[in-house]
């Protein structure tokens, strides 16, 4: 991994590793609890090896993993579309994190501070758009079944 594991860190460390976890959890390799727990431990780190040990078991980047075939490329063509929906469904729990390690409720307006600030430049041409897109893959995918 690191050749010096003792060296601080600092918010930003803390924050793409958080990042990183986010990208794991919704990607299904960790639990709720999982995540919940390493991103706890991540806020809290201070040197590079307590953040380098809550990814021991997980895939270093997340184009490493295969993806199952027939979802290869829809996959890969989603994934900027949808890339709000998955931050916006880790910040409840990120939000719980930073709750319980720095101990301030104000942690919880994240919440919709980040839905606002994701989703107030979408006009609605482009919303209904994502959702035909969206009825129509599950459309596809029930058919594969």
């Amino acid at each position: 991994m690191s050749d010096t594991p003792e060296v601080r860190i600092g918010t930003a460390e803390r924050e793409q590793a958080l990042q990183r976890l986010g990208e794991h959890f919704a990607a299904g390799r960790l639990t709720l609890a999982e995540f919940e727990e390493r991103s706890g431990k991540a806020s809290a780190a201070t040197i590079r090896s307590d953040l380098e040990v809550l990814f021991t078991d997980l895939p270093a980047t997340a184009e490493n993993v295969p993806a199952p075939a027939a979802e290869t490329a829809p996959a890969k063509r989603g994934l900027p579309d949808r890339w709000r929906d998955v931050v916006v469904g880790v910040t409840p729990a990120v939000a719980l994190v930073l709750f319980f390690v720095f101990d301030s409720w104000l942690w919880f307006l994240l919440i919709p501070v980040v839905s606002v600030i994701l989703y107030a430049g979408l006009d609605q041409d482009h919303r209904s758009r994502d959702r035909k897109r969206d009825r129509k893959k599950n459309h596809e995918n029930r058919g594969d079944s």
